[in-house]
């Protein structure tokens, strides 16, 4: 199978990435269907993907036509075996725990059709670990949108040791015909490239900021004012979610076994507090107030 054999995606989550991957995917001519284990998240999914829809034609970023085509193109199901029945590529985007994925994809394995793809949206975790989950490690691999999957033109595909060419070749020119620009890692590394990078920043910029260098707000303006970055990584940790932050860092800490890896002071606090980011409305900013 190639990517222009792929016509119907499963998408497995409904949260921030999912029902954004299911819009994206739904607007490029897909017949898309997003499940979640959560109605009320699935129900939110679905609102926003009409929200969203309708936005774009008022904007004329989309005909009538095409928002109509695009809504027609896009289920919102609760039960998993509707939703991957007849899929041929499934991404799953639910949250960053090892067991949780290999979880899913054993049953994925076990109700979508054989020649299906089934690729992991995850940021960190490699496919290689949840691959024997499933009898076709050959179709698992890493497909990693950024947030916001809308926006982000990158998508990071990695070839796992299992990985077929084939998977690998569809999966990326999936993402070409989904607009993106896929970049191809030849081999498995924790974090990617961009995270592997960005975290490197993120750690820095937490050991500043827990010894009282400097404020958070002071060490985003730095970012952004200095080195030319579109936000500071306070701010994007605010966007991307600091439980995610934070369950990333103790299945870092797990793996391992190394103090170094647990999460900062100043993630742990909010964390424990569920102040997650703009999804909660206060994180290391305050959302309920205009920040600039």
């Amino acid at each position: 199978m190639n990517a222009q054999g792929v016509s119907r995606i499963a998408i497995i989550g409904a949260g921030n990435m999912g029902h954004q991957i299911t819009a994206l995917c739904a607007m490029n001519g897909l017949r898309t269907t997003c499940t979640d284990i959560s109605g009320e998240i699935l129900k939110k999914a679905e609102d926003f993907f009409r929200s969203y829809i309708e936005g774009r034609v008022v904007k004329g970023k989309l005909s009538t036509e095409e928002g109509a085509r695009a809504v027609a193109s896009a289920r919102f199901v609760e039960d998993m075996g509707e939703a991957v029945a007849d899929a041929d590529y499934v991404i799953e985007a639910a949250v960053e725990a090892l067991e949780v994925k290999r979880n899913i994809f054993a049953e994925l394995d076990r109700i979508t059709p054989p020649h299906a793809i089934l690729a992991t949206n995850s940021s960190r975790i490699v496919s290689s670990r949840i691959a024997d989950a499933t009898k076709r490690p050959a179709q698992v691999c890493n497909l990693h949108f950024f947030n916001p999957a809308l926006v982000m033109k990158l998508v990071e595909v990695v070839r796992g040791p299992h990985c077929s060419e084939e998977t690998v070749a569809t999966s990326f020119d999936l993402c070409q015909r989904l607009g993106k620009i896929p970049v191809l890692l030849e081999k498995e590394v924790d974090g990617f490239l961009l995270n592997r990078m960005l975290g490197a920043l993120l750690r820095e910029a937490l050991w500043l900021h827990d010894m009282g260098i400097a404020t958070f707000e002071d060490i985003d303006k730095a970012c952004v004012h200095g080195a030319g970055y579109p936000m500071g990584p306070f701010r994007l940790m605010d966007l991307t979610g600091i439980d995610l932050e934070y369950l990333i860092r103790m299945e870092a800490f797990q793996n391992s076994g190394d103090r170094a890896e647990l999460p900062s002071p100043g993630v742990i606090e909010r964390f424990l507090k569920g102040d997650y980011g703009q999804k909660t409305g206060r994180g290391w900013y305050d959302y309920a107030k205009a920040v600039k």
